[in-house]
């Protein structure tokens, strides 16, 4: 059921006594019945009303159906969570006193390194990664060892082998985070600690009785502070009212709003004038932060974000849209993976041309078995990829980049970005050490003087030449710090460089993502769901945005500060022509 301004709603009990033949009015998604017209509207009115919220979600500002509607899919999505997992995740949940999202990372990490009967993953055979099944765990008091079947693309086994659990691998994650959020907040009915819906414990064999850590944690709090009764008698001022003074910052739903909060801007509207339809502006820009990161082992120059969308709405087929394709399946061929064994199969050329690439997509196509990319097969084949819908294009680029992510040359490059930027922050966290050592030295070097200064005064004999020297002294000290500045600012630069955006620079109230990336004069805002999309392209906007969030939330003072750290960069990006940045040195 939606919450109603996140707390839990009742629908309204049937009116007693009717009569079958009484006229009366029904609201057709919950199914309520008033006699009176008024009472109906007035009801109608509250469910249009965007004050609900999702309960399994957490997706806010919703009206009473698209709550429903958005619960629906939530359930939907939890059936994704394969059987032989249940048992194991719900035992991580249960009286789990974690944050909900470091509890769904802990269950993510931890669903990687384990191994389960019934799950397929990978393991090398001969020299090359095949998939297969885990048939049996077997018992051994050495390294954990598994039975498993080795399968066909058509999913039928081939023959068994025992094998080293160490060995076998994930291509891809078998369960995304979203799906464990929305399962964990439909399992449970309480959060600090999480507990389990009585009917899943016993369905699965958990435990239900707290364990003694948490036992122990009620014990002292009812110890240390006593009863609600107490603390509210400790709490009562002079006026006989309870003042319970707010320890900022809080949960960003919880500030209410003050006379202090009079001075905040009103936050600037978003420019949403995307080519693409807004919820695939995220594909879009995964494609494109992964082709301007990764240009030179694809092969591909430097193109503007806005050359892209042009690119993927255009309804025949373009140069840069194939470009884009060749190469990330020439660097699948070189990988010697799924794809490259597909195309063996099929005795393809391991060279795509501009007449032959359409052959190439429908291979991978026909690889990722998803219906919705597959069923545009006959399309393309026919010539007319550019017929194709503007989202599927994207959907098709985005399955090519997450291909792409699992290369040994995409994964050699993000080691050695990795240990770069950490050889860069030891030196940027040298050069800080010694930087502040040398100003303790001055600092006391600076008090000894004055603590002879009087005496220095004092001395006529002071010739103008040794207070010269003095001066001379004090701006060759500057002249060292402000090299030592410029050293920290390149060394900053050059970590960025090495930086790829894989998170964004923080969330507001209401869970809006923001997204800055080095070359795209925008600022790029995401809706909670994913499915909305806007922009800030200008300093006044900036300006505006920084001024209308609340330090008083945890999320907007985070965000707040990311925005001031990157101030500067974001300021002078956003005032470029996009095009600029791709005739520069990249």
């Amino acid at each position: 059921m939606p919450l109603f301004n996140r707390k839990p709603f009742s629908l309204l009990e049937p009116p007693k006594d009717l009569d079958p033949k009484e006229k009366v009015f029904q609201i057709r998604f919950t199914k309520e019945i008033f006699r009176d017209y008024q009472e109906y509207l007035k009801r109608l009115n509250l469910y249009r009303q965007r004050v609900w919220t999702c309960k399994m979600s957490g997706k806010s500002n919703l009206t009473f159906e698209e709550a429903l509607v958005s619960e629906h899919n939530a359930v939907e999505k939890t059936k994704k969570l394969p059987a032989e997992f249940m048992s194991y995740v719900l035992r991580m949940i249960q009286y789990s006193t974690l944050g909900l999202y470091e509890l769904i990372n802990n269950i993510y990490a931890s669903l990687l390194e384990e191994v389960f009967e019934g799950t397929e993953l990978h393991a090398n055979k001969d020299g090359s990664v095949i998939p297969c099944k885990i048939l049996k765990i077997l018992d051994s008091d050495g390294p954990k060892m598994c039975e498993v079947g080795w399968l066909r693309h058509n999913n039928t086994l081939i023959n068994t082998s025992v094998i080293k659990a160490a060995d076998l691998f994930y291509r891809r994650a078998p369960v995304s985070r979203n799906t464990l959020k929305i399962f964990i907040r439909d399992s449970t009915t309480q959060t600090s600690p999480w507990i389990i819906h009585e009917n899943l414990a016993k369905k699965y064999g958990i435990p239900t009785d707290p364990p003694s850590n948490i036992m122990n944690k009620k014990g002292r709090k009812r110890k240390d502070y006593g009863t609600i009764e107490d603390g509210q008698k400790k709490m009562k001022g002079d006026d006989g009212h309870a003042h319970v003074p707010t320890k900022y910052p809080i949960d960003d739903l919880l500030v209410k709003p003050n006379a202090d909060d009079s001075s905040l801007f009103k936050r600037p509207p978003m420019a949403t004038d995307f080519r693409v339809p807004r919820c695939s502006v995220g594909d879009l820009l995964m494609v494109w932060d992964f082709c301007s990161s990764f240009g030179r082992v694809l092969n591909l120059f430097p193109f503007p974000l806005t050359d892209m969308e042009n690119a993927v709405c255009h309804k025949e087929s373009n140069v840069l849209l194939v470009e884009i394709h060749a190469a990330m399946f020439h660097l699948l061929m070189k990988d010697k993976g799924d794809y490259f064994s597909v195309l063996q199969n099929k005795k393809r050329k391991l060279k795509v041309s501009l007449v032959t690439w359409a052959e190439y997509l429908c291979d991978f196509l026909e690889m990722t078995k998803i219906e919705e990319l597959s069923s545009t097969i006959a399309t393309v084949r026919r010539g007319y990829y550019g017929l194709i819908d503007t989202d599927i294009k994207l959907r098709i680029l985005r399955e090519l980049v997450e291909e792409a992510i699992k290369t040994s040359a995409i994964r050699e490059i993000l080691s050695e970005r990795v240990d770069q930027k950490q050889a860069l922050n030891a030196t940027k966290r040298e050069s800080t050490r010694k930087d502040k050592q040398e100003q303790n030295l001055n600092t006391e070097t600076a008090m000894k003087k004055e603590e002879n200064q009087t005496d220095a005064v004092q001395d006529s004999n002071e010739s103008v030449d040794d207070l010269a020297r003095g001066k001379e002294k004090d701006k060759s000290s500057r002249s060292k710090t402000e090299g030592k500045r410029h050293l920290v600012r390149h060394l900053d630069t050059e970590i960025e460089k090495l930086s790829i955006r894989s998170s964004p620079l923080g969330k507001d109230k209401h869970y809006n993502r923001y997204w800055f990336f080095r070359r795209e004069g925008r600022l790029f805002v995401e809706s909670a769901d994913s499915r909305e999309w806007g922009y800030y392209s200008t300093k006044e906007e900036l300006d505006a945005l920084m001024g209308s969030l609340n330090v008083k939330g945890i999320r907007e003072r985070a965000l707040k500060r990311q925005l001031e750290k990157f101030y500067n960069k974001i300021r002078y990006v956003i005032s470029k022509n996009p095009t600029d940045f791709f005739f520069m040195k990249q």
